[in-house]
Parts: C-alpha cells; structure tokens; sequence
C-alpha cells in the first residue's frame, strides 16, 4: 500500500505547488468518478496532498488544441466549452456532467472559459489511469454487489469451471470463411463459401451497394461485392451479417433482453464504421465489428440466467450484472473464436470512459467516441462525461461538437447509418 501512497503522492506534488487553494475533503472526492472507485486510504492521501482552485469569471483554464498538463474538475460555478468552430455548451458545478472530469485527454478539444467564479481541482493525468478490474478470466464482484445472487452463481460457475461456459458458435459460413482467408484464398474460393448461405451473399451485395460505401456502379453478384469491400472487410462483414441468429432465447424474458441488445451493438457499429471512415486511423469494417462485438460477453451470462428457474434471478439483478460480467465474459468469447488482440481489448475496455492505452486512436477509442455519442441524450439524468473531456476524443484530428455536443460527423451521418443498418436487421 506505500507503493501505490507514494505514486499519488509523486503524481501530485508538482500540481500541488503550482495551485494551492482551499482544502479538499474525501467526501468532495467520492462524488468524482473515477476518482470515487480508488480506496479509503489513498482518498485521505489524495485530500491532504490537493486544493481547490479558485478563478474569477472570465478566466481561460485551458485553449483548444493545447497539450493538456492535467485533468480538471468543476466543483463550483459554470463554464463554457466551445470547439474550433465555436460551437459550445456549458458545464454546471453540481451536474451529472461534473461528476467527471472536464478534461482528461493528451489533448484539449475545447476551449474552457469560466462563466462565472469558479472553483476547480486538477489533478495529475495519471492518476485517471486507475487500475481495471477487468481482465482475462477475473470476474471481481463489487462490494455493492455482492448480494445478487445471479452475479455470485455466474461468477462461481465462469471462475470455477475453468470458463467452461455456453459460448455461442459462429454462423458455418463465417466460420468457413475466416478460415479461408487465413489460407490466403482468392476471391473465387471467397464467393463460393459465401454463396453457400443465399441470405448472406444477398445481404452482402446490399451493403457493397448501400450508403455506407460511395458508388455510382452497384454490384450485381457476389463477386461484384466482395472485389469493391475486399477479402478482409468481406470476411468481418459476414460475420456481423451472420451473427443476429446468436442473439436468440427461448425464455421470453431473455429473450426481450439479447433483441434490445442486438439492436443497440447494431447501431453502434454502424457509428463505428462512420467514425473509422472519416479519421482513416483504424478499418471501417474492423470497426463495424468491434462494435456489434463490444458486448458479446452478455450473451452467455443472459443463457445462463436461462437455465435457471425463475425464482433465481429478477430483472434488478440482470441489469446490474450486465456491466460487471461482459468485459472479462466477452473476451473470452472472442478468444475462443481466434479474434485478434485488439478485438479482445475492446471487449474489455470499451465501457471505461479513461482507457488510454496508446498515443494513436485505436479500435477501443472508436468504440468508447461512439458508446457515449449513442448514450448522450439517452437519459437526462444519466451520469456520462462531456464528450470533450475523454482521453480517446483528443486523439482525433478533427473534431468538431454537433448540437447535441456530441461529434458532428456522427450526428451528420443519422440517416446514413440507419438505412444501411436496416439491411443487418432485416
């Protein structure tokens, strides 16, 4: 525990001199996500070694497009954030907004300019790279949870089995497929397979011709298909056209479970695919993928409640397990079916708004932009950062806020990720 004291410690000294103010307490800091997750012990550290900084309105915390030297939270007053084209929104001390930092990335995406007096805390960057908790094969149960029994039974069964879990199999043409193509077969080998499932090969001339691949000449045949996406995109579009049968339960209550699923990693991949298009960083249709995959690890968990008798679980249960079981579930799954690596990380990192694993914008980063986009709105009272303030948005080159404070080029790109999305769930 002195090691962990002594790098808050080091990681704040220098913060600590350059902006001292009015104390901080553990009560202020438990409110502060991520902050709040980090032990007693190191609070009351981190509380001694921090202050509160005060700043008259009309103060510039920080510019757009600067390197950032810390994360800074709102903890009194408001403030204006506004992108390189002068779109702005304010942040309220007090809000579900606040309760995360209003920067975290390399980078800043927005000039923050206080509206009124304001009172902030900065904080070392580093200390936003908190330790997860998910991890290959570990499933830790939250102390706030350790009385759903659903969790405990699963976990038991995920830990102690050695993951012998009910991992849904791949459709045979996918299957058949990525198999193929690590034999370096030609694009007619390709076509064959593929035309072995009719459905497939029809949807898969619908999106070579749909809005998400600009052409003036459609393809006619499945050939025509997969020499415009290509034999790689080819091989991870079929396997996201073919997937929607997984999503399947006989269990009514399941059941309405794995359709609500299935249509929100539908529409987040087609998010990421817009994204992976416009930055050109990452493949689109990897990222298609990485979307509809994101949170596969749900899936044995909702077959597992299943084959239970209904007295054993409730829908309270269910929800709050979701979060904790599908990072570490899901990267099994992948695993098992010979995903690579970064395919494995987005499963497990996706949901964490602060996950910064490289410099560049990475499969994860697209995930993680394209989850809060679809979630901003959703709920008013629901507690997600401003979209400016995660490390993975200031890896992009680009970046512009929509009217919703969201990025621009998803908010855009609307219309043409719901028409081409209709092919996959039809």
């Amino acid at each position: 525990m002195s090691g962990i004291r002594s790098f808050f410690e080091k990681a704040q000294a220098k913060l600590h001199k350059q902006h001292p103010g009015q104390p901080i307490t553990p009560e202020i800091l438990k409110q502060l996500f991520p902050i709040r997750n980090l032990s007693d012990e190191i609070l009351q550290t981190f509380a001694t070694d921090n202050h509160v900084e005060s700043l008259p309105t009309g103060s510039i915390l920080y510019n757009v497009n600067e390197q950032a030297t810390c994360a800074i939270y709102l903890l009194k007053g408001t403030v204006t954030l506004a992108d390189h084209n002068g779109k702005s929104y304010e942040i309220v001390a007090g809000s579900a907004q606040a309760k995360f930092p209003i920067c975290s990335g390399t980078k800043h995406t927005a000039t923050a300019t206080a509206k009124t007096d304001v009172d902030i805390l900065r904080v070392s960057l580093k200390i936003m790279l908190t330790p997860s908790r998910l991890d290959h094969g570990k499933l830790e149960i939250p102390a706030e949870l350790r009385d759903n029994r659903l969790l405990a039974l699963f976990a038991e069964h995920f830990q102690n089995s050695d993951h012998e879990i009910e991992i849904p199999s791949l459709p045979e043409v996918a299957i058949n497929l990525r198999k193929a193509i690590q034999r370096d077969v030609n694009i007619d080998e390709a076509v064959k397979i593929i035309q072995l499932d009719p459905a497939i090969s029809a949807k898969l001339i619908e999106v070579a011709n749909c809005p998400l691949y600009l052409t003036t000449v459609r393809a006619k045949n499945c050939k025509e298909a997969v020499v415009r996406i290509g034999l790689n995109a080819t091989r991870n579009l079929v396997t996201a056209l073919s997937m929607k049968q997984i999503f399947k339960s006989k269990s009514p209550q399941i059941k309405s479970h794995l359709e609500s699923l299935w249509k929100q990693s539908l529409y987040l991949s087609g998010l990421c695919h817009v994204l992976a298009s416009h930055t050109r960083e990452q493949n689109p249709e990897n990222a298609l993928l990485a979307g509809l995959v994101c949170d596969i690890g749900v899936i044995p968990f909702l077959n597992f409640a299943a084959n239970l008798p209904s007295e054993y679980h409730n829908e309270s249960e269910i929800e709050q397990a979701i979060p904790v079981i599908k990072g570490p579930v899901g990267a099994v799954v992948l695993k098992e079916w010979d995903f690579a690596e970064e395919f494995l990380d987005v499963a497990l990192s996706s949901s964490d708004w602060y996950q910064n694993s490289a410099e560049k914008l990475t499969l994860t980063d697209i995930v993680v932009l394209s989850r809060l986009h679809a979630q901003i709105g959703k709920t008013a009272s629901a507690e997600l950062p401003a979209i400016t303030a995660i490390p993975a948005a200031s890896k992009l080159k680009n970046f512009s806020l929509s009217p919703e404070n969201t990025l621009a080029i998803l908010h855009d790109a609307k219309a043409k990720i719901h028409e081409a999305l209709s092919i996959f769930s039809n």
